[in-house]
């Protein structure tokens, strides 16, 4: 009951910001471009500032060292994932705009909005090392290649055109990716996590702005396509079973198979923590992604929505289904 509740209260949370966002579109309050320009300053400036302060807030030089063995598992986990979800699109013959969108709701995961907060109410703050080890792999796994695949799959792109064959630098190296490795490169250097104050108190405040206006781009989105377009399509349902069942499934197996085959003995905690955080709902910022790269925002925002609301059925039934692991 404890575990429901505590899903059913994170859920809340988000469901209420996204409809203030809905709310203040449909009364006017946001004009036409607003949900435009707000996804640049939320995926160049936010997320960036977001990502380095957290980095600065939960790792330490020895905590980073000490993750080694954890990190093999999802990073497999995401491996497989990310070939899976390609095959999945392959086969299904998905059209552009919507399969870098669904290869990234089938692989990445809203770690620090939902992941984290359920994490500590599940498990408290000595599963926090443990939640390190997936925020890494799912940071690296979003910016460092998922966010590639949307921009990739940018279905206003010229087929014929050599354009399409050249590599910005800014799609090879997002801001929020600069962000991280920024971050670990401070860490590994050993500089101060919280000098000049003036600094990173800005930089807290700033990358404080992603969650509420990601939940609100949403909203606004939601407003723009009307709430009765929505529905469990075919791509959505794929979406939707890669996130809550291939993810935490394929990281189930390479656990349980996959230490003892190493000689790896991972605490029942990692173990917990690492599944649990496998099948939390997509990317808040996915729609804003999908926006930047002209793709297909209202799928977008239809499997971050639907994901959200599913979640609070999904957790307690893992919690169930880990009793047995």
């Amino acid at each position: 009951m404890a575990v429901f509740l505590t899903s059913v209260s994170s859920i809340f949370v988000i469901v209420l910001i996204m409809a203030l966002g809905f709310l203040l579109r449909k009364f006017r309050w946001f004009g036409d471009d607003f949900a435009k320009s707000i996804s640049g300053l939320i995926t160049k400036i936010a997320l960036p500032a977001s990502i380095f302060v957290s980095v600065q807030k939960h790792l330490t030089r020895s905590s980073l060292v000490g993750l080694g063995k954890g990190l093999i598992f999802p990073a497999l986990g995401v491996i497989i994932g990310y070939l899976i979800a390609w095959l999945v699109v392959k086969a299904l013959k998905v059209r552009p705009g919507r399969r870098g969108i669904m290869m990234n709701a089938i692989v990445n995961a809203n770690t620090i909005f939902i992941g984290m907060p359920l994490n500590m109410a599940l498990f408290g703050t000595k599963s926090m090392a443990d939640f390190l080890i997936y925020y890494v792999i799912n940071t690296v796994s979003t910016w460092a290649f998922g966010v590639f695949l949307i921009y990739n799959d940018d279905p206003t792109a010229d087929k014929n055109s050599k354009k399409k064959h050249k590599i910005s630098l800014q799609k090879l190296l997002p801001m929020p990716l600069v962000g991280f490795v920024v971050a670990i490169i401070w860490l590994l250097l050993g500089l101060p996590s919280n000098k000049p104050d003036f600094l990173f108190q800005t930089l807290g405040y700033v990358g404080n702005l992603v969650t509420p206006l990601s939940l609100i781009y949403i909203g606004v989105v939601l407003c723009d396509a009307g709430l009765k377009n929505f529905k469990f399509d075919r791509d959505s349902i794929i979406a939707l079973l890669g996130r809550f069942v291939l993810s935490p499934l394929v990281l189930i197996l390479l656990i349980k198979f996959g230490a003892p085959i190493l000689h790896f003995d991972l605490p029942r905690l990692m173990q917990q923590t690492l599944i649990v955080q496998s099948a939390t709902p997509m990317l808040a910022v996915l729609p804003v992604l999908a926006g930047e790269a002209h793709g297909d925002v209202e799928y977008a925002t239809n499997v971050v929505v639907m994901s959200t609301v599913l979640f609070i059925v999904v957790v307690p039934i893992l919690m169930g289904i880990l009793q047995f692991i």
